[in-house]
């Protein structure tokens, strides 16, 4: 999809019109690209320092099994190797550890940076060589000789649970979320539905593989590279390697790409430092794509056993169930999170008498599992919505009808869920379902579009249309901050403890800085990713940068602006009241022509020496903190049409449209251009991403030729409407996030549109919906039922 063609639906379709003097609202172009357009982009891979060494990671051929011996003799004597290291040789050095969503028991199952006395996946690092040379250690790497005693593998997690180590089971944990009296509720039910659903293993597979270059420098060890949530690696890197923080800076460049995936701390990040410190030069490694379809996290499978309890008409009373999160070998640093997040989100805009979910966390023989745009949620709205659609289909009525019954209502709001998730309380702030639902049936011209399918599916042709709704969490806290300058050019500088991961981070930022500060965007500088320039910070993740990070600009531009007029009154012999800031100008408000200063001067005037201000801190600058205990809850409808190809078993996406209330745009085009990118990740999951297995274990998804992802040619031009209908009460600009709602809800929209394709409702009970298994549904009996619906008896 082209820009041009975003930025026009956008256009036709925004909600509200921008106020042409304000820059929150507007599309302004990103300040991220010209470094990036003309080649100028600092990667990873981009990265070099004189006399470093190259890191090559041997890495487990077998799936589970005890380590007999490895032998590295060959590897240390081969030309340009300096180092060769086995888990003895690091043995000093602790599992890394959580950063989200922490479960009582859970620190056993952590992975060591070298495998000990075990491996359990294909991929594992077992070794690690330093040389010369990236080519001289990969050869190295291949002389480093392993002899397993192999144990069989487990490889679904709703297998009877096994043995991780002595006395500690492969079900690790349980995640359990619930409120009401479920067993009344389907007591009292007049219909009770049941499905099994699945939802396949992939992940965020970004355009740039992961990279690590460290140094010690001066006493300090300098990490490149990193992403994400920096100052919590510089932490935990520090207290693994045992340094004090202040010793160690990270440094973030460019990131092709997050999406959950980057940026999180993993043992090669580890192995890097280490090398760094012990071999006094600098060590980079560079991962290949091989490796990272085999070590970087992989996500969403999940195994469903849900029920739903309905009264006659289809109103839902209660939602209850247990799933298996296959979590892979290990539990690494985002421990419970995902399955948290699918149990808390499951019931999505849906009022509900009672429910219960019960998530079995289980680990298996595979690449351990993390966080991917919409974790948890893309899951759990698959769930959600098909149950939706097979209540619809045995009462037989209308799906949409049957969202509209049991949609939590406008004037309900806040709402509050009596369960949590993330450490905070599941209350959502705002929200109009129902008003969205008929935008984005208005949008996408829904009987229209009904009349035109009935039509063509009488001409023999297989389409269909369908529809999901979901809730998203955004702003995650606890706190944000971030420090704002104006230097003797008039320059303004913002300093954040946030991250970029390709967001736009930057350009979002400066507007709401330029907006509340009286300065045009493009004089504002984002710096982020350093954590040598600020103390603290979170990074970037959960949807939270433009809320929390934005509520920290602006309250820091608000205090600078104070400052900057303070300063201006005396020198101009004024009232800060009477004066005002107009494009980095103070001018008096009354008399625009009258005696102004630029805020260039005014920060000279605050030099060091200056008494302007009492005793003032010197220069113009001020720092803006932000607390919030609650998340913000964007929302939204997707419309999904797809014609099916009888013979193959392809899926063809015609048109797709997103309707997604975001409380309030700072830029809709980068709203746009996120739900976008969501979409086209999310197309992957339902109908090509897969990581595959055999009965050993072995991977059979380990480089493009097998791990199919979306093309330019498969992902459709998509219509989205942004709605500020609900904007949040949490922050005074009523802001939520965009970076997940783009994702959340495409498994489930397409599943409905394929089941409307084939005339078969409840059709679609597992992602991805390849071609082979849409052949399997096309050769099946069409009137064998298939909705998952129990009668009571």
């Amino acid at each position: 999809m082209s820009s041009d063609t975003k930025s026009s639906d956008a256009k036709s379709l925004s909600a509200k019109p921008s106020d042409a003097k304000s820059f929150i609202g507007r599309s302004v172009p990103r300040l991220e690209d010209p470094p990036l357009v003309t080649g100028r982009g600092l990667f990873a891979g981009d990265v070099s320092f004189a006399h470093q060494l190259h890191t090559r990671v041997v890495r487990s051929t077998c799936p589970h099994g005890r380590i007999v011996a490895i032998d590295a003799a060959a590897a240390r004597t081969a030309r340009g190797v300096v180092a060769v290291w086995t888990s003895a040789d690091v043995a000093d050095i602790p599992p890394i550890d959580f950063r989200l969503t922490r479960v009582e028991g859970l620190e056993p199952y952590r992975q060591p940076i070298l495998a000990e006395k075990h491996v359990r996946y294909v991929g594992e690092p077992i070794a690690v060589v330093f040389a010369t040379d990236p080519y001289l250690a990969e050869d190295a790497a291949d002389l480093v000789a392993a002899e397993y005693d192999e144990l069989p593998a487990l490889l679904a997690a709703d297998a009877p649970p096994g043995e991780f180590s002595p006395g500690r089971s492969t079900e690790v944990a349980l995640v359990q979320k619930s409120f009401g009296d479920v067993e009344a509720a389907f007591a009292n039910a007049q219909k009770i539905v049941a499905l099994d659903l699945a939802i396949g293993r992939h992940s965020g597979v970004p355009l740039e593989t992961r990279g690590a270059i460290a140094r010690e420098h001066r006493g300090i060890l300098e990490l490149h590279g990193a992403a994400k949530v920096l100052h919590w690696n510089r932490d935990s890197l520090a207290r693994m390697l045992g340094r004090a923080p202040s010793s160690m800076h990270l440094h973030e460049g460019h990131v092709g790409g997050g999406f959950g995936v980057r940026g999180e701390l993993y043992p090669e990040d580890v192995l890097v430092c280490l090398g760094a410190l012990r071999l006094k030069r600098p060590v980079k490694w560079i991962e290949d794509r091989r490796e990272h379809l085999l070590a970087t996290n992989h996500s969403r499978q999940q195994l469903f056993r849900v029920r739903a309890a309905v009264d006659a008409g289809g109103r839902l009373s209660a939602i209850d169930g247990e799933f298996f999160h296959d979590q892979g070998a290990y539990v690494r640093t985002h421990a419970a999170t995902v399955p948290d997040l699918a149990a808390a989100m499951l019931p999505g805009p849906y009022r509900l008498d009672a429910y219960r979910m019960v998530g079995r966390i289980r680990l298996t023989n595979k690449t351990p599992c993390g966080t991917y745009r919409a974790p948890g949620r893309y899951e759990s709205t698959f769930v959600r919505e098909r149950l939706m659609d097979a209540i619809a289909a045995k009462l037989s009525l209308d799906p949409i009808e049957i969202r509209r019954r049991n949609l939590i209502a406008k004037t309900e709001m806040p709402y509050a869920r009596t369960m949590g998730t993330l450490g905070t309380e599941l209350t959502y702030d705002s929200g109009d379902y129902a008003g969205l639902l008929d935008k984005a049936l208005a949008t996408s011209g829904w009987q229209k579009l009904q009349d035109e399918l009935r039509q063509r599916r009488a001409r023999g042709e297989a389409v269909g249309a369908g529809l999901a709704m979901f809730v998203e969490k955004s702003g995650l806290g606890p706190y944000d901050g971030v420090r704002i300058s104006v230097d003797e050019s008039g320059a303004v500088e913002i300093v954040s403890g946030s991250a970029s991961v390709g967001q736009g981070m930057e350009t979002a930022l400066a507007q709401i800085c330029a907006d509340t500060l009286g300065v045009d965007y493009a004089r504002v500088r984002v710096v982020h990713g350093q954590t040598d320039r600020i103390a603290f910070g979170l990074g970037a993740f959960a949807s939270r940068v433009t809320v929390m990070t934005g509520e920290a600009t602006r309250i820091a531009a608000t205090k600078l602006r104070a400052k900057a007029l303070a300063a201006a009154a005396s020198l101009l012999q004024s009232k800060p009241e009477a004066l005002d800031v107009n494009d980095g100008q103070v001018v008096s408000s009354a008399l625009p022509q009258g005696p102004s200063i630029a805020l260039g001067a005014v920060a000279r005037a605050l030099g060091p020496a200056s008494k302007i201000l009492g005793d003032a801190s010197p220069g113009l600058t001020a720092e803006g903190w932000v607390e919030q205990s609650h998340m913000a809850y964007p929302y939204g409808v997707h419309v999904a049409v797809v014609r099916i190809d009888r013979d193959t078993g392809g899926v063809a996406i015609e048109r797709y449209v997103v309707a997604y209330d975001i409380g309030r745009a700072v830029n809709p085009m980068l709203v746009e251009g996120q739900i976008a990118g969501g979409l086209a990740q999310g197309l992957g999951g339902a109908l090509f991403e897969e990581f595959l297995y055999d009965a050993r274990g072995e991977p059979l998804s380990v480089s493009f030729a097998d791990y199919l992802m979306p093309t330019a040619r498969e992902v459709p031009r998509v219509a989205v409407l942004i709605s500020e209908d609900a904007p949040s009460p949490l922050n005074p600009l009523g802001l939520k996030g965009a970076g997940e709602g783009g994702a959340n809800p495409v498994g489930a929209a397409i599943a409905a549109a394929i089941d409307d394709a084939l005339g078969q409702p409840g059709a679609v009970t597992q992602l991805p919906v390849t071609p082979q298994r849409l052949r399997a549904l096309l050769r099946r009996d069409v009137s064998a039922p298939n909705d998952g619906l129990i009668d009571k008896i």
